[in-house]
């Protein structure tokens, strides 16, 4: 299929292009704070938090979520333990407008899938059933040739689209992080299949229950803490350095869901940055990777493609932001010899940085030049995410402080 931009996505990134700070921004007092009420330590970062940040006290919420430090939680517990007191306390502060939840190091950031659905047992060996006499009718026509690549076409979509409903009715690509599932706990009762549009994301929808979630983790609680006070330290003294920005070198093609269009913007980026902040961008254009130790004060880092296998380049200065395109880079956050670009950027000094728990597909990530430019723009972090990712009950994660404001659109540049 070929996809181009339409009319009403060229306006909405021209109205991305324009907007600066608002009246309407994120404030301490919206939002909400999620500790595991059974791990001390989980509490007293939310504590701490909320005193460096001056949200209430009483936007703490501790959850019994075990003494043991997860990753996982299965979905039925998801719903019992996390969603729903959540619902709850919303629905009792209600005249306090909460617009974000912040989950601390000691919440579970992945959640399980739904399991199979029910009463689709008959449905489902139908679909079956169909599935092998579409293949056999696509092997017969492989080894005769007596075909059309448009009939050709047509079986194989007929395929996919069955593996489809099968996949539907069996749970899988059901599961979530735990923080893009509860940008819909509001919502009750939604479809469970790989993702949902996410509203906030489009300049004309209008949505007062969508809810922006970040998180406050790492390999180390202790590393949390540089999370707040860095992003303190950033905005106060100002985010200074350099941008290191790495590209492939793949051309544009037109299609916004593509890997030329996200290298394109990368490249964008790069005069973005120029443009809009002090920064000294550095580019890497072709399929080579920033060498190690050669990236000093790293003020801003984008780009990809390594998987799972952190290059050390990078001296993160108090406040940078690291965005690592490519699957996987957030599936064992706690672990401090995993090689993913998460874990490791945090150890190594980012402030924010943003991954996935599992396969999202490229067009799930926020893209490049989109992202950044909400930050220049005066956005908050957690805003500047939500403006720009595509969906939510999938794969994303934001981590770093919510309120962490890099960049002020009053300041001249």
């Amino acid at each position: 299929m070929n996809y181009r931009l339409s009319a009403k996505s060229v306006v909405a990134a021209l109205i991305l292009l324009f907007i600066t700070d608002s009246a309407f921004a994120l404030e301490p007092n919206e939002i909400l704070v999620i500790a595991n009420g059974d791990i001390p330590e989980s509490v007293r970062l939310a504590d701490y938090y909320c005193f460096r940040r001056n949200v209430p006290p009483e936007n703490v919420l501790k959850l019994p979520l075990g003494k043991i430090l997860a990753n996982d939680i299965s979905r039925t517990n998801y719903d019992k333990k996390i969603a729903e007191p959540i619902r709850k306390k919303l629905s009792e502060n209600s005249k306090t407008k909460i617009k974000c939840l912040l989950t601390m190091w000691g919440v579970p950031y992945r959640v399980g899938p739904r399991g199979m659905l029910k009463d689709e047992k008959e449905k489902l060996s139908q679909l079956k059933a169909q599935l092998e006499s579409e293949k056999r009718k696509l092997i017969l026509l492989e080894t005769t040739r007596s075909y059309t690549s448009d009939g050709k076409k047509q079986i194989e979509k007929k395929i996919k689209n069955i593996e489809s409903q099968i996949n539907w009715i069996e749970g899988k690509e059901t599961g979530a992080s735990v923080d893009s599932e509860l940008s819909l706990v509001r919502f009750g009762d939604y479809e469970l299949y790989r993702w949902q549009p996410n509203r906030l994301s489009d300049p004309f929808a209008v949505d007062n229950s969508t809810l922006m979630v970040s998180r406050l983790d790492a390999p180390t609680a202790q590393i949390v803490v540089g999370l707040i006070d860095k992003a303190l330290r950033a905005e106060r003294d100002g985010l200074n350095g350099f941008a290191y920005i790495d590209s492939r070198g793949i051309a544009e093609d037109g299609n916004p869901y593509s890997f030329g269009h996200y290298d394109e913007s990368m490249r964008q980026l790069a005069g973005l940055v120029t443009l809009r902040t002090k920064l000294t961008v550095v580019e890497e254009k072709t399929t080579t990777l920033f060498s190690e130790g050669k990236c000093p004060q790293t003020a801003i880092y984008c780009g990809w493609y390594s998987l799972k296998k952190y290059i050390d380049s990078f001296e993160f200065i108090d406040g940078a932001i690291g965005y690592h395109i490519a699957s996987f880079e957030a599936v064992h956050l706690h672990d401090p010899n995993s090689t993913e670009w998460c874990p490791s950027m945090l150890q190594k000094g980012v402030t924010a940085t943003i991954g996935s728990v599992a396969e999202p597909y490229l067009h799930a990530f926020p893209e490049p030049r989109r992202f950044f430019l909400a930050l220049f723009n005066g956005w908050t972090l957690a805003e500047a995410f939500y403006q720009t990712k595509p969906f939510n009950s999938w794969q994303m994660l934001l981590i770093g402080d919510p309120l962490y404001r890099p960049f002020d659109p009053y300041v001249a540049r």
